[in-house]
């Protein structure tokens, strides 16, 4: 397999005019890659995998050929012996053998700084619909109008009382992409290097923490009312004392109140006045979905109080640290968000972007926090996460069966072609974390709003489809 190599180059190796080998724009059109010296025996964890040899023997009018397969632990070696009328038939199955090996070395989980390449054949692609599929990704990218800031007030500044922006934005202003199949990279574009927005993607990692507090025993059980951890006020009431960390998690806590100067309501208000507004039907914790920043920024704001440290440095040492992520990224609150905490003032984050701030990312981060999921929350033999969290957060929530603990599923078949059981992380403006453990895939999108049409496409792209 081949562990470097230029993905954006080889792809638009077919079509010269394309915007993945214009000159102006080929120094973001890869990912820096490790020596191609380097071998290819250490990704796969063969304790796992019993040791397989299978020998396959063809005669059609007298002409013999024979495809071996040997897997000895983590050497695979590949023999083909072809002849006159057998060529194209033995060629289409060694490339179907070349992507069933590619599956059953596991996932491989590059080193920080790494990133492993293999060719689209190798990976159960075929090279020409992959091709496609990403020339739809950079069409279908959205990079106008570039400033986020002024896209956040024309977004909601109409619709929402005294909205206002309260944390960083940065301009949008590259295509930027990746997919991974079983943890090597077949295909990218654009500068995946470059830190970006991520609004409500930062979802996914905000309950992410979660799971850590309950491997290291802050929180004992995720249906434990919050109000045994946070005792300030937020949760006193008759109505929120009950609120669980899991309703939290499923937004389903209808939560009642005002954090960092923003009631509950006036995130993305039901009805048609402020009257209605203020007055607005409330739910029994648990009993009705409401997708709301200002409940997920409680969650952050309830984490700060289980660490006792910035959510950012928890997040860097427990998860990011572990999975080679870069030192590029940042986590933002906002300018009234500051708290003072065990005689230090600490910035309580935002679960999302949508009065700014939030996670700003690179799209390779993003890759590997995705792979984590993909890798049952490990690390080669490491278990990051608690062992089962990377199913429970695709636990359908009972009200929104397309949601779970911040993640979106794909339950309601919103990605047509893809299974039941693949979900993904969303944010405003077409930013999305693709999972699909069937397919051993992650694929990362920036900008790109119709993602499901972009995802079946690469869906489509793989031989088992193709065919």
């Amino acid at each position: 397999m081949n562990r470097s190599g230029d993905v954006g180059k080889r792809l638009s190796a077919t079509n010269k005019n394309t915007p993945l080998n214009n000159p102006e724009t080929e120094q973001q059109t890869h990912l820096p890659y490790t020596s191609a010296s380097q071998p290819d025996d250490n990704v796969s964890d063969s304790s796992q995998k019993p040791d397989v040899f299978l020998v396959w023997v063809c005669n059609a009018e007298q002409n013999y050929a024979t495809i071996t397969i040997n897997k000895i632990r983590n050497t695979s070696i590949m023999i083909l012996a072809i002849k006159h009328r057998l060529t194209y038939f033995l060629l289409a199955a060694g490339f179907f053998f070349a992507a069933a090996n590619v599956a059953q070395a596991g996932i491989d989980f590059p080193n920080k700084f790494e990133w492993h390449s293999v060719s689209p054949e190798q990976a159960g692609f075929s090279p020409e619909k992959l091709d496609v599929a990403v020339r739809l990704a950079i069409r279908n990218t959205v990079l106008e109008p570039n400033d986020l800031h002024q896209v956040l007030l024309d977004s909601y500044a109409p619709k929402e009382h005294n909205y206002r922006v309260l944390g960083p934005t940065k301009p949008r202003k590259t295509p930027a992409g990746m997919v991974l199949k079983s943890g090597k990279v077949v295909a990218s574009w654009g500068d995946t290097q470059r830190v970006d927005m991520t609004f409500s993607v930062v979802k996914s990692y905000l309950s992410t923490l979660v799971g850590i507090a309950l491997r290291d025993g802050l929180i004992k059980s995720v249906h434990d009312p919050v109000v045994n951890y946070v005792q300030d006020g937020k949760f006193d009431s008759d109505k929120n004392r009950v609120i669980t960390w899991h309703h939290l998690m499923q937004q389903t806590s209808d939560w009642q109140g005002t954090l960092w100067d923003t009631p509950d309501w006036a995130d993305r208000p039901v009805g048609d006045s402020l009257e209605e507004w203020k007055s607005r039907t409330l739910y029994p914790a648990g009993t009705h979905f409401k997708y709301n920043d200002v409940r997920v920024n409680l969650l952050a704001y309830a984490l700060l109080q289980v660490f006792r440290e910035p959510l950012p440095v928890v997040l860097k040492r427990e998860v990011m640290d572990k999975i080679g992520a870069s030192s590029t990224w940042r986590w933002h609150g906002y300018e009234n968000s500051w708290v003072t905490l065990d005689g230090m003032k600490i910035q309580s984050v935002s679960g999302g972007g949508h009065f700014g701030g939030g996670l700003f990312i690179n799209t390779e981060d993003h890759a590997r926090f995705g792979l984590l999921f993909l890798n049952q929350g490990k690390v080669g033999e490491t278990q990051v996460l608690p062992e089962g969290w990377t199913k429970r957060v695709r636990v359908p929530t009972d009200v929104r069966p397309d949601y779970g603990y911040m993640w979106w599923l794909n339950t309601q078949n919103s990605i047509s072609k893809a299974p039941e059981s693949a979900y993904f992380a969303a944010g405003f403006g077409g930013n999305y974390i693709y999972v699909d453990e069937e397919n051993e895939l992650v694929i990362v999108l920036r900008w790109i709003p119709n993602m499901a049409e972009v995802i079946n496409a690469f869906l489509e792209a793989q031989v088992a489809l193709v065919n």
